[in-house]
């Protein structure tokens, strides 16, 4: 059985979970502790005063930690499961009726360990939410990790950006109706990170287990919107996004800095149910801006770039999008060429398989992209700007980047790799 429970057994028998005993104060005093434990690669269970379900935070904010819960051992064996998994059919698999897992619950959202992380925070935050959504125009479903923000007893604003869901929403909104949604708190990693990447439209994330677990997951409809979720959740809201929109934000986004005050749709939520065949019903928190934030973020672009560049280079050896660049600008790329060649075209197509990346350096097999101060070494002595630059101008970067132009930006690729005639010359002496 995979639920978040199932996974946090196993980080305690490795020694990787604390508890906090005493209840938090739901403003910045999670945020405390989410923090120290981000930097002990420790997962961390906690409870707010405010709400009687317990709280975990920092699952997998390791890559040790992701790769536990996809069962692999290497970079490869990780990138290669996630894309056959995102290019094989969804299975729903309804086994169960939703009201033998779920009760519902008779109260409203100012019961749920909504947080404050940071001073400026624009309101009280749900960060782990999964939507999951109808998609009207083609038969399927969608599913995708949004924030919360708190308003009242029934209502919460969503984030949304342009993606699977905004489509829909787009697309009910013009027909004139309201958006039917589920809401899921409390899954395994591995649902994280599917409800996390990016299939073609109409595909289903959760239903394509079967290629990454191994096994289908179980699937329950819920009641009033017939939607499916998981029967392992810990936590299933119902309800609708509406034609209401609200000032959302500002809130800390990948890079740390705060992202902009937008408005934002609004979602009724009708009922909330917790899950009474579980021990814990395990609420999932995310720090914004820590490792698992952008583990589950990056990660899926991770393995799309190390897809593109090993078609038009001989071997890959690792690829990293950089924790100070919130695993989402910067890529850091090591390969074996066969030509001088073959490190632009290294660049071009990291840049083509995720268009959000500003900076690209690619280095040689003997530079660890995991050590900033290996690949700056590579930069300082393997490097000429006349020679090894690629600028590519006014192009779509993220408009999570605030020198870009709401998206627009400069993209430069670095060749910090030896000339195949100048081995010798370059050659690092190690210890």
């Amino acid at each position: 059985m995979y639920t978040l429970a199932s996974f946090l057994k196993l980080l305690k028998d490795d020694g990787l979970l604390t508890r906090i005993n005493s209840r938090l104060e739901p403003h910045l005093e999670p945020t405390k502790e989410l923090m120290k434990s981000d930097v002990d690669g420790t997962t961390v269970v906690f409870k707010v005063k405010n709400s009687d379900l317990l709280c975990v935070g920092n699952v997998v904010n390791t890559r040790g930690k992701l790769y536990r819960a996809l069962g692999v051992l290497s970079d490869e064996s990780a990138y290669t499961k996630l894309l056959n998994t995102l290019s094989s059919k969804p299975e729903v698999n309804y086994v169960d009726e939703f009201n033998d897992i779920f009760t519902y619950v008779d109260y409203g959202l100012d019961k749920l360990p909504f947080i404050k992380f940071f001073v400026n925070d624009g309101g009280m935050y749900i960060t782990s939410s999964i939507v999951i959504a109808r998609t009207p125009d083609v038969e399927g479903f969608n599913a995708s990790v949004h924030r919360l923000m708190f308003i009242d007893k029934e209502r919460v604003a969503i984030r949304i950006v342009p993606r699977h869901l905004y489509r829909i929403v787009s697309l009910n909104s013009k027909a004139g109706k309201d958006t039917p949604v589920a809401i899921v708190v409390g899954v395994h990693p591995a649902l994280m990170l599917l409800a996390s990447s990016s299939p073609p439209y109409g595909v289903f994330e959760l239903g394509l287990t079967k290629e990454l677990l191994g096994s289908s997951i179980r699937f329950c409809r819920t009641p009033k919107h017939d939607l499916p979720v998981p029967c392992d959740s810990a936590l299933v809201m119902e309800g609708r996004i509406t034609n209401e929109y609200v000032s959302e934000g500002p809130f800390l986004d990948l890079l740390n800095l705060y992202d902009r005050v937008r408005q934002q749709p609004t979602i009724h939520v009708e009922s909330i149910y917790l899950n009474v065949s579980l021990d814990d019903q395990l609420f999932h928190v995310i720090l914004p801006g820590g490792m698992e934030h952008k583990l589950l973020m990056g990660f899926p672009r991770e393995a799309s770039i190390w897809d593109a560049v090993r078609r038009v280079v001989p071997k890959v050896i690792k690829v990293r999008l950089t924790p100070a660049s919130g695993c989402w600008l910067h890529a850091v790329i090591s390969i074996e060429k066969n030509s001088d060649g073959d490190s632009k075209n290294a660049i071009l197509a990291a840049f083509a398989a995720h268009p959000s990346l500003k900076h690209v350096v690619v280095v040689d097999p003997d530079i660890d992209p995991d050590d900033p101060v290996d690949v700056e070494w590579a930069i300082a002595t393997r490097f000429q700007a006349g020679e090894d630059l690629i600028l590519i101008r006014g192009v779509r970067g993220s408009t999570l980047d605030p020198s870009s132009a709401d998206g627009i930006t400069d993209k430069l690729g670095i060749d910090a790799t030896v000339p195949l005639n100048k081995l010798e010359l370059f050659r690092k002496v190690r210890t």
